[in-house]
């Protein structure tokens, strides 16, 4: 697939190597949709009826990968939803990647392309399947 209307040239192939790792590593389940100048995987109605709180008759979104101006954002609704997956991450990229962490959120800032943990980010994706995002999701809006 050609990815050119959604990043720039130098950022090309890390986008796309990013694009087949998740592809490889995300659970069964999650649809890939071109939204938001980017690429998101969300759970579809089919697995999940009531779909996204604030607009239902979306699907209810879960990564998305979207080049920016100055990095290329990848937002992983999990390790904002769930502490432990935050700190696993947190502690494996410092093991794994000589440099520093730079993240919002739900947003892994990756700012050097040379830098990609790709392996640790396939690894991350491994971690939550649609249900445990649907069973997260659902205790945050209790929260609310």
């Amino acid at each position: 697939m050609n990815y050119g209307h959604l990043v720039d040239e130098k950022r090309r192939e890390a986008f796309i190597k990013l694009v087949e790792t998740i592809e490889q590593n995300l659970p069964d389940g999650f649809e890939k949709v071109e939204e938001n100048g980017g690429l998101g995987y969300v759970i579809p109605h089919s697995l999940y009826a009531k779909g996204y709180h604030v607009t239902p008759e979306k699907p209810l979104p879960f990564l998305a990968l979207i080049a920016q101006k100055q990095h290329i954002g990848l937002y992983h609704m999990g390790i904002y939803a769930d502490e432990e997956l935050l700190t696993w991450f947190q502690n494996e990229y410092a093991k794994q990647v000589s440099t520093k962490l730079s993240m919002g959120k739900s947003c892994i800032r990756l700012t050097n392309t040379k830098h990609i943990p790709y392996e640790l980010i396939g690894e991350l994706l491994q971690k939550m399947t649609p249900q445990r995002w649907i069973e997260l999701y659902e205790k945050q809006l209790v929260k609310k």
